[in-house]
């Protein structure tokens, strides 16, 4: 029987809930996973995967990370995770992750957010300019996408190493871009 994230990580769950005990937050219960606000805003989050334990900064990106502690997962813009694989590396950690917490606050006091990435910031591979020359009509339906979905793309596309894998990755990609659909958007019923 597979063990539920509560039992898995339950004793760094209690350790991480004991550092931040005292600090200016509140405690809710956001997407099933302890969270901390400020105000009604996220400030951290915590999240058990299958190798760690992690806290998770939702404006990590504006910390200054003197202890190069902060991991950005995937694509994710603002968000920095700490990653723990025990509760007591937490419990050694403690005056580390309440510097870094306090810190998060104050960034989330003073409104402060990452200026959001644009269309423009992406690249747009030789490959998928190729096929907009290629066929008008298949440039007009991406430009018509929105700004996300075309960035949902852009990134797909431009993830691949090799150039024949992007040209298949854009061709099989032409019928939902065609319906509009977004890169992860199931077919329409």
């Amino acid at each position: 029987m597979e063990m539920t994230y509560r039992e898995q990580w339950e004793a760094e769950i209690a350790a991480m809930r004991r550092v931040l005990a005292g600090l200016a937050m509140t405690e809710e219960c956001k997407w099933g996973k302890p969270t901390y606000t400020v105000d009604g805003k996220n400030v951290v989050i915590m999240q058990g995967f299958k190798e760690y334990f992690a806290l998770g900064f939702f404006q990590g990106a504006l910390l200054a990370d003197p202890k190069k502690m902060l991991v950005q997962l995937g694509q994710v813009h603002a968000g920095r995770v700490m990653k723990f694989t025990s509760a007591k590396d937490i419990t050694a950690k403690a005056a580390t992750i309440k510097a870094y917490v306090r810190e998060a606050i104050a960034v989330e006091k003073a409104g402060r957010r990452m200026t959001p990435r644009t269309t423009a910031d992406f690249p747009v591979p030789d490959e998928l300019k190729q096929m907009f020359g290629r066929d008008p009509r298949f440039k007009r339906a991406f430009e018509s996408l929105t700004p996300g979905r075309q960035r949902s793309y852009l990134y797909h596309f431009a993830a691949a190493k090799q150039s024949t894998t992007r040209a298949a990755r854009i061709t099989r990609a032409m019928p939902a871009i065609f319906e509009g659909r977004g890169f992860l958007e199931r077919r329409r019923a």
